[in-house]
This record gives structure tokens, C-alpha cells and sequence, in this order.
């Protein structure tokens, strides 16, 4: 029987980055993939092949759209969907080769299979035994379905089948108005799709600054596509030219349908722990499904669990925070996550960015707070660009000027978004970020404009 310090179950971005921590750290460690390639469903089937689509549709509708305007004149580009899914395919090739290549630098052990824990310290994959002296859960999550909503992955899909659709629709609806949702269905608006959005709740991208929230939905509207809120979906099903989705809005319990060539189901994503043998070991879940942690130790000594597979935003960026943490917590180190300066980003055109606390959050708890705003239109790099929509804003404490939060709708958002994450660490004030030197002409300046507006004013505006 094999023997590790460290057995890490789940190669996605929380697995793997713990597994090379781990063997940073002089620790032998081995990671169980039932994929057949390494990096999860961020790599394969979500975070890198939807960034890829996401450029490639942008950049159509740049040349269908917007380069006559700066005196790049011609014909329109003609799309070949098949080259841009073989793109996507290349990208997702890349970066898990780039995994695969960093075990054997670091070296790590890849076990392929799935795996479940069958005792204290001991894990199976098909009919071998491995033990280790820590087991690490880094399963990550799968896509939420609704009832009534049956999944085919060809008609009615995930994010996961709407990936990798054979041609574009020419209509879609898209049922729920989070982050996969919009910004899937961006990707086939910009190429010719008719998109709907259907929401149950009466504002989209739930839980964000809700100014940012409006200001965005304006903006895609502009961009042609279609919002229904308040709308409880009821059912979907296939039909001979594509699928109907009925919903009921709420505001007067009236029954609606919508047609569509391809539905697209985005209602959120739920842990991903099938044949894990958890109940046979006692680990424990939470009310929601999750595996309860403290200190990403679960019930049962010896056992960890990161990621989406716990409470907390399903984000990679925390399960890759996590995952360094917890392989320093089990080389003896102190392994730490701040929770409250993990950014968020929506990658539309324009982006949407944002960290710490929103308006409405501050207000519910009575906290005094100052606004610094900026728009990107007053924005010399922005306005060159044709980038200018969208706009900065910096909330601080009204007594100490510490920045609280901030929130970001405009050109590279999610970049400049972490200028605020770092200043956070810090605890640094609004002042501080006004009186630090920012190149001109960037992007970047507008952060500093809206750091300007929270005291005596901005410059610019």
C-alpha cells in the first residue's frame, strides 16, 4: 500500500495549488483526478473555456461593431463556430498540460480515478488502498437543477453543455441571472443569439452593490438582451425546434412561455461529493449539503475539505487561497484567508468587479460611510479606448477614511479591482489611494479619482 503525509482528492484549482504547496513544503503528497485531464471544472469546462469564448465573441463584435469608428474599414468578419470551439479546446489544452507539467516539477503524485475514503487515513481508487496521515475533500461542485428542469446537455443545458454547443443558436433563454448566466449568455448575444434572461428575484446578479447592479442591467439591455425578474420557472422541455420554458412571475401569479432554440440553466452550483464515502466516516454536513469545517478541518481528525465543496463563495481564487493555507496548517505553519477581501468578477464587456462591502450591507448594519465616485468617462485612457461606460466607487469609513469596499463597472474591472484588494490588507484609507502616484493615462486613475471624491473631490469629474 502506498503511504503519503497528504492525499488531496480533486484536481481543480483548490487541489492542485494545495498539492504544490504541499510539496513546496517538503511534504509527500499524491492528488486523486477522475478527469482524465488535470485543473477541475475551472480549467475544462468553466472558468478558462468561458474566458475563451468571452474573447473571442468580444472580439467580433469589436470588428462588426466598432471598427469603422476608429478608420478600420471593411467587410465584417464571418464567424466559423467550429474554429472557435477547436480555440477554446487549445486554450483548455494549454493550461491543463501547464498542471500537469508543475506535478511532475513539483513531484506529485497524479492518481487517476475516483476516489472515496473508506476508513481513517485510507482512500480507495477502483481496487487500490492508499493511506496517508491527512486527506484533503477538494471536490468542487457541479451545476444546481431545477425541477421540472430536466438537463439533456443538447437543448436544455449547463454552463457545461453550453460550452460546447455544435452551432449558435438563433434564440436562447437563460434561466437564472448570476454570473454564469450572464456572462454565457453575453457570449451568444455578441454572436447573433436572441437571449432572454429570467430571473426569480427582482434585481440581477444577487448579493452585488445594487447601483452596479442597475447601472449593468442597462447596459446589457443596450447590449439586446432580455430580462424577465421576478419570474419563477416552473418547467422546460423539449419540443420539435427546441425547448419551452414556462415560468409564473410573481408580482400577480400570471403563467408565461418562452420558445428558445437552446435553454441554458445557471440557478447556481452545489458541492460535488458523490461516492465519497463521507457518511461511512462521519464527516459532517451543514443544513445546505456542504462539508462544515472549521479552520478547514472537518469532524473527523486527519480529514480537510476546501473549496466549493464548503460554505463560502464558489469562487477558484478561494479554493486556491484555501488550498495554500491548509497545506501550511498541515506542514506545522499558520495557514490564513482573510474572507472579507476576496474579490468578485464578472467577465461581460464592460466587467464588473467588486470586494469587500456593498452600500446596502453597510446600511443594514448602521456603519457610517463616505462614497467616492468616478465615472470612466472622464477617463483619458477610457475615452481613447471607446471604453468609457461604467464608473469607480470607493466606500470608507466616514470616522477613519479605511476603505470598506469597492465596486467597479467599466473597462478591465477585474484588474483594477485588486489595487483595492491590496490596499485592504493594509488597512488603508481613501487618502492613502488619493495621494499614491498613478501613470497616466490608465485605466488605474480612475481608482485614484474616485479615492479623491471621498475627500475633497475629484479632479476630473
Amino acid at each position: 500500500m502506498s503511504s503519503y503525509d497528504v492525499i488531496i482528492i480533486g484536481a481543480g484549482p483548490g487541489g492542485y495549488v494545495c498539492a504544490i504547496r504541499c510539496a513546496q513544503l517538503g511534504l509527500k503528497v499524491a492528488c486523486i483526478e477522475g478527469r482524465e485531464t488535470l485543473g477541475g471544472t475551472c480549467l475544462n469546462v468553466g472558468c478558462i473555456p468561458s474566458k475563451a469564448m468571452l474573447h473571442a465573441s468580444h472580439q467580433y463584435h469589436e470588428a462588426s461593431h466598432n471598427f469603422a469608428a476608429i478608420g478600420l474599414i471593411g467587410d465584417p468578419p464571418k464567424i466559423d463556430f467550429t474554429r472557435m470551439q477547436e480555440f477554446k479546446a487549445g486554450v483548455v489544452e494549454a493550461n491543463t498540460k501547464g498542471i500537469e507539467f508543475l506535478f511532475k516539477k513539483n513531484k506529485v503524485d497524479w492518481i487517476k480515478g475516483w476516489a472515496s475514503i473508506t476508513g481513517k487515513g485510507r482512500v480507495t481508487v477502483g481496487d487500490t488502498e492508499y493511506s496517508a496521515k491527512n486527506i484533503v475533500i477538494a471536490t468542487g461542485s457541479e451545476p444546481s437543477v431545477l425541477p421540472g428542469v430536466p438537463v439533456d446537455e443538447e437543448v436544455i443545458v449547463t454552463s457545461t453543455g453550453a460550452l460546447a454547443l455544435k452551432a449558435i443558436p438563433k434564440s436562447m433563454v437563460v434561466i437564472g441571472a448570476g454570473v454564469i448566466g450572464l456572462e454565457l449568455g453575453s457570449v451568444y448575444a455578441r454572436l447573433g443569439a436572441e437571449v432572454t434572461v429570467l430571473e426569480y428575484l427582482d434585481q440581477i446578479t444577487p448579493g452585488m452593490d445594487l447601483e452596479i447592479c442597475k447601472t449593468f442591467q442597462r447596459t446589457l439591455k443596450k447590449q439586446g438582451l432580455k430580462f424577465v425578474l421576478g419570474a419563477a420557472v416552473q418547467s422546460a422541455e423539449r419540443t420539435d425546434g427546441g425547448a419551452k420554458v414556462t415560468y409564473k412571475l410573481k408580482k400577480d401569479d400570471s403563467e408565461a412561455g418562452l420558445e428558445a432554440d437552446v435553454v441554458l440553466v445557471a440557478t447556481g452550483r452545489r458541492p460535488y461529493l458523490e461516492g465519497l464515502g463521507l457518511e461511512g466516516v462521519g464527516v459532517s454536513l451543514t443544513d445546505r449539503g456542504q462539508i462544515a469545517t472549521k479552520d478547514w478541518k472537518t469532524s473527523v481528525e486527519g480529514i480537510w475539505a476546501i473549496g466549493d465543496a464548503t460554505p463560502g463563495p464558489m469562487l477558484a481564487h478561494k479554493a486556491e487561497d484555501e488550498g495554500m493555507a491548509v497545506a501550511e496548517a498541515m506542514a506545522g505553519q499558520h495557514g490564513h484567508v482573510n474572507y472579507g477581501i476576496i474579490p468578485g468578477v464578472i467577465y461581460t464587456n464592460p466587467e464588473i468587479a467588486s470586494v469587500g462591502r456593498t452600500e446596502e450591507q453597510l446600511k443594514a448594519d448602521g456603519k457610517a460611510y463616505k462614497v467616492g465616485k468616478f465615472n470612466f468617462m472622464a477617463n483619458g485612457r477610457a475615452k481613447a479606448s471607446q471604453s468609457g461606460e461604467g464608473f469607480v466607487k470607493l466606500l470608507a469609513d466616514a470616522e477613519t477614511d479605511r476603505i470598506l469596499g469597492c465596486h467597479i463597472m467599466g473597462p478591465a474591472a477585474g484588474e483594477l479591482i485588486h489595487e483595492v484588494c491590496v490596499a485592504m490588507e493594509f488597512g488603508a484609507s481613501a487618502e492613502d489611494l488619493a495621494r499614491t502616484c498613478h501613470a497616466h493615462p490608465t485605466y488605474s486613475e480612475a481608482m485614484r479619482e474616485a479615492a479623491l471624491a471621498c475627500g475633497d473631490g475629484a479632479i476630473h469629474a
